[in-house]
């Protein structure tokens, strides 16, 4: 299971490169995938159904095949699959019909289609996606599938990107399942948490005692959430409008999400949780209401569309209500008919969309009210359409006839049951009035596409292809072979109704079997019934169509959204209106005073003493009292300051003093890594400044200064208390206290910093430079309006000639006299091919030959030292995010002696570039070893010995700290190129702009950007 889900996911990567080469011929080789997957499937049929396959894992009794991998053993997530019947069914929907319909696309598309690559691969995800859904034996594992189904939804039925109703539908739908997703997930930890266990065959066979045991409510209101992502997937009212509105995806998307795939999923998590959990005090009300509520609004709604793909969007909407009730009843006999109708459902309702496709494409329109005389051009569509359309309207002998019929018998047997009461006749009402809407749509639809129509001229029809008509014929000839030949459905599903009987009695008598022809039983009067009532309604179209125009038309779910979505919006703009003043003070003012006012609160009303050895300077290191001196000091000069520079140059300060404190208290590396820090972000702070006026004009003066500085002093208080009662409350030993032994056992290494970020705790460093790479995305995506890809631009101000110019701005130039001039450019002229450029792209006049000497001398040796703390940071203060910074910190003094050119000859590959592939190094480093059977981000400790070198012991974990170090120099390269090449060529451009430019009355014109890149700040 885990193959085939990797094989879906691998070719789904290379997909775009496929269609590159091959056009819209390469969905043949996607089919592949499926179609392979499919034939697989069905070599495991007699290891799923005999059991064979348990051994290899799982916790779940009864057959299947199961295969587990541990993930996060601590959270209890493991990558857990089992396949047993009802995945077995469901996976010989999702493969089968997926590998159809990817056939289908290779004469639906042209190649002159744009991102056909993109789809395809988003396509064939999703058919792997399904597999992983309905085989994952793990709650969490399945809520991860069925988020990415939400996602690849969206972006299937946005494929249109251009059209206002694509983009407005795909991201309806993705609302309204994500909203219930989330319900859903709280629901699945609720479930998990009371059954100590997230194993779902585990959670089954506990489910007896958790539905009636002490914890019988919240495992009720878990259910309960866990039914609404059903609902919301699966379109049921009041989530209903989704779908229909999802129509504006390409047909193909249409025949596989919300036919047999997609709106499947919540039909599934129903029938798997229904065996368990079907006694629960609101899953029949929740089940059986909505399920009926929604059978007939679809059905009614279908009657009134006038698009042919509109009616099967209603009509799908209206079948997934009937298959929500069936099988959701927790009856046996109510799940082998549920399953038998999902089956029939998937095979003609696919049909249908694909035949709809057909004539859309074919005639190029979908209009009932244009469409004439389909039949007369396309005998044989007319047919594949007709096969699919009876078996929807459950006419024998076809799939649909079979499965409904054992429908009608279930739920004649639930309304004589006495636990039902009078609400088991009220459901079979119900029941067999949506069925009669359903064969009256049914009739509409045949009627609407193919019939000859007074005063309609015949619809113009081009000829159809085999290949084009193969899908939907092939699904059309399964739907026949299904109703004449139901026996080997009946095995497929019998053992997952089985489930459903009570011990001591008799499977096969409880649920029954699937058969064309049970005699005359109550079933098949009440299939006589529909039929007829159902001929009446189209036979009476217009007066039916009169008396639904006599309906409101606010009754509408999708205006109820809208509406919804409105309000939102309104409630959103008055909050922002009120919050969102533009006031930095204000910001500052709330946020402070939320952060000292509650913890104080807390703190007061605890009513503890301070803790005992308390000591406001450590007596083994008085300099912390000169170091403490220096960082108020300097905070203190950071808020009188009136330069920006003077005031962030302060802050510095204070930073570079917290690193001298941690260097007092024997925490070398987090000295090492606080300096590094300070030292970029001083450089990014200057950089950054020389766009803004150099004098900090507006200050905090004025009526509230007074509260802003008792605010201030109250929240700085109150932390230092906060802390100081933090560390005093601890009761337990620390963890910290292990460190040191699971760092050299378990990481392999004496630095217990570095291993802890790179071994022990390596999901929170990995998250962290996932931040840190969207971080400098975000800063980049600010700054470069071109895209950050692009390398730095040459300028016209900026060229060989500039050597030789002199600056002619007013009062702007670093002048010197004319001998220091003419060394210049004997020195920028000396060597054609400099290592540094600046002699070719700097105005002598603006360069530092000593700076620039001093940087060939220091530049290699700092990158060598960079290494150096790279490898060394396991056993030695360093690491990746110290050896990181300090690579950074030699291309920052290389910018600053040669300019943004000397930057772009120092790093050709972009810093986006960087970014993607350390973070790729990091991610492989953890996948590789669950790859080889270990855990992710696992760590192997390896012994070797080189010459010359001697005994060497490598820890794999190098490799993720090297994805680090990467990270880091492209996070700082970024910076680099954002805010400094690239406002340098800002500078360029619009040379009056530079910082203080206009604030001094001087003129900058005529300066190139080089020359004022390090101007005055």
């Amino acid at each position: 299971m885990i193959t085939v889900l990797a094989v879906h996911f691998a070719v789904a990567a290379v997909t775009p490169f496929l269609f590159r080469k091959f056009g819209r011929n390469s969905f043949y080789a996607l089919a592949a995938v499926p179609a392979g997957s499919f034939l697989w499937l069905l070599l495991q049929h007699g290891a799923v159904y005999s059991g064979a396959g348990a051994a290899q894992g799982g916790g779940g009794a009864g057959p299947g095949l199961a295969e587990v991998l541990p993930w996060i053993p601590e959270l209890k997530i493991e990558l857990a699959f089992r396949m047993d019947a009802l995945a077995w069914i469901m996976s010989l929907l999702v493969l089968g019909v997926g590998a159809l319909v990817l056939v289908y696309c290779a004469r639906y598309f042209k190649d002159k289609d744009d991102y056909l690559g993109g789809f395809g691969a988003q396509l064939l995800a999703f058919a792997g996606v399904m597999f992983g859904l309905v085989t994952a034996d793990d709650l969490l594992l399945l809520f991860i599938f069925w988020e990415l189904t939400t996602v690849l939804s969206y972006l299937l039925i946005g494929y249109a990107r251009t059209r206002l109703s694509a983009r407005r539908s795909a991201l309806q739908a993705l609302i309204v399942t994500t909203a219930g997703g989330l319900a859903m997930l709280v629901g699945l930890i609720i479930l998990g948490f009371n059954a100590r266990t997230y194993r779902i065959s585990t959670l089954l066979e506990l489910a007896p005692g958790l539905v009636t045991g002490p914890a019988a409510g919240a495992v009720g209101a878990a259910v309960v959430l866990i039914l609404i992502g059903a609902i919301t997937k699966s379109a049921l009212v009041p989530f209903h409008f989704w779908l229909p509105g999802a129509m504006a995806a390409p047909t193909p998307v249409s025949a596989y999400l919300h036919a047999a795939a997609m709106v499947k999923a919540g039909i599934y998590l129903v029938a798997r949780l229904a065996p368990g959990f079907a006694d629960t005090a609101f899953w029949l009300p929740v089940v059986l209401g909505l399920g009926l509520a929604t059978m007939l609004v679809g059905g009614y709604r279908a009657l009134r569309q006038t698009d042919i793909k509109l009616i099967l969007a209603y009509g799908t909407v209206s079948q997934l209500g009937f298959l929500t009730m069936v099988v959701g009843l927790g009856k046996p006999d109510a799940a082998l008919a549920g399953l038998a109708l999902l089956l029939a459902h998937g095979l003609f309702k696919a049909t249908l969309f694909l035949v709809v496709g057909i004539i859309d494409h074919q005639a190029g329109t979908r209009d009932i009210r244009k469409l004439s005389g389909v039949y007369r051009s396309s005998r044989g569509l007319a047919i594949v359409a007709a096969v699919g359309a009876a078996s929807m309207a459950g006419i024998p002998p076809l799939a649909g006839f079979v499965a409904k019929e054992s429908v009608f018998e279930a739920f004649v047997h639930y309304s004589t049951d006495p636990t039902a009461g009078p609400w088991g006749l009220v459901i079979l009402i119900g029941l067999v009035l949506g069925s009669i809407l359903t064969f009256a749509y049914s009739a509409r639809f045949m009627w609407g596409a193919f019939a000859v129509k007074t005063g309609v001229e015949t619809t113009p029809f081009k000829p159809i292809k085999p290949a084009f008509l193969a899908a939907p014929a092939i699904l059309s000839l399964l739907t026949i072979v299904y109703g004449l030949w139901p026996a080997p459905v009946d095995g497929w599903i019998q053992p997952y109704a089985a489930l459903f009987v009570p011990d001591g009695e008799d499977a096969a008598d409880a649920a029954g079997h699937l058969a064309l022809w049970h005699g005359l039983t109550p079933g098949l009067g009440l299939t006589a019934i529909t039929f007829a009532l159902g001929l009446a309604m189209f036979y009476g179209r217009n007066a039916v169509s009169r008396l639904q125009g006599l309906v409101p038309g606010w009754i509408d779910g999708d205006r109820s959204y809208q509406l919804t979505i409105g309000a939102l919006d309104d409630v959103a703009v008055w909050i922002t209106g009120r919050t969102q003043r533009g006031s930095l003070y204000f910001y500052l003012t709330v946020i402070l005073a939320v952060a000292f006012v509650l913890p104080l609160t807390a703190l007061v009303l605890a009513n503890k003493p301070l803790p005992q050895d308390l000591y406001f300077i450590d007596p083994n290191s008085p300099l912390q009292i000169v170091v403490g001196a220096g960082i108020v000091i300097g905070a203190l000069a950071a808020v009188r300051a009136n330069k920006r520079f003077l005031a962030v140059l302060m802050v510095s300060v204070t930073g570079y003093g917290i690193a001298l404190m941690f260097a007092l208290q024997g925490a070398p590396d987090l000295a090492l890594t606080q300096m590094l820090v300070e030292s970029i972000i001083l450089v990014a702070f200057v950089l950054a400044m020389r766009s803004l006026p150099a004098e900090l004009r507006d200050r905090t003066g004025g009526k509230y200064r007074v509260v802003r500085v008792i605010i201030g002093a109250a929240f700085g208080v109150t932390m230092v208390f906060v802390a100081i009662y933090a560390l005093g409350a601890r009761v337990a030993t620390p963890v910290s206290l292990e460190f040191p032994k699971l760092a050299y056992e378990g990481g392999g290494g004496l630095n217990i910093v570095n291993v802890t970020l790179v071994d022990i705790r390596a999901w929170d460093t990995f998250g962290e430079i996932a931040v840190l790479a969207l971080a400098a995305t975000g800063v980049a995506s600010l700054i470069f309006v071109r895209g950050r890809g692009e390398g730095i631009r040459a300028s016209s101000t900026v060229a060989e000639g500039t050597v030789g110019r002199r600056n002619t701005g007013a009062g702007r130039g670093n002048t010197r006299d004319d001998a220091t001039l003419a060394m210049s450019r004997r020195f920028a002229a000396s060597s054609r091919d400099a290592w540094l450029v600046a002699g070719r792209t700097m105005a002598p006049e603006r360069r530092s030959i000593i700076f620039e000497v001093v940087t060939r001398l220091v530049f290699h040796s700092i990158i060598v030292f960079s290494i150096y703390l790279l490898l060394a940071g396991h056993n030695f203060p360093g690491g990746g995010f110290a050896g990181g910074l300090t690579a950074g910190l030699a291309l920052t003094v290389r910018y600053l002696a040669g300019g943004r050119f000397e930057l772009r000859e120092a790093t050709p590959i972009s810093a986006g570039t960087l970014l993607g592939i350390g973070l790729a190094t990091a991610a492989a480093s953890g996948l590789v070893p669950l790859l080889l059977g270990g855990q992710v981000f696992q760590s192997a400790i390896i012994e070797f010995w080189l010459p010359v070198f001697g005994d060497i012991k490598f820890v794999t974990s190098t490799i993720f700290d090297i994805g680090v170090y990467i990270v880091v120099v492209g996070l700082v390269l970024d910076v680099l190129r954002s805010l400094g090449a690239e406002i340098d060529e800002h500078f360029e451009e619009h040379p009056a702009v530079q910082a203080g430019g206009q604030a001094d009355g001087q003129d900058t014109a005529g300066v190139p950007a080089e020359t004022t890149a390090r101007g005055k700040v």
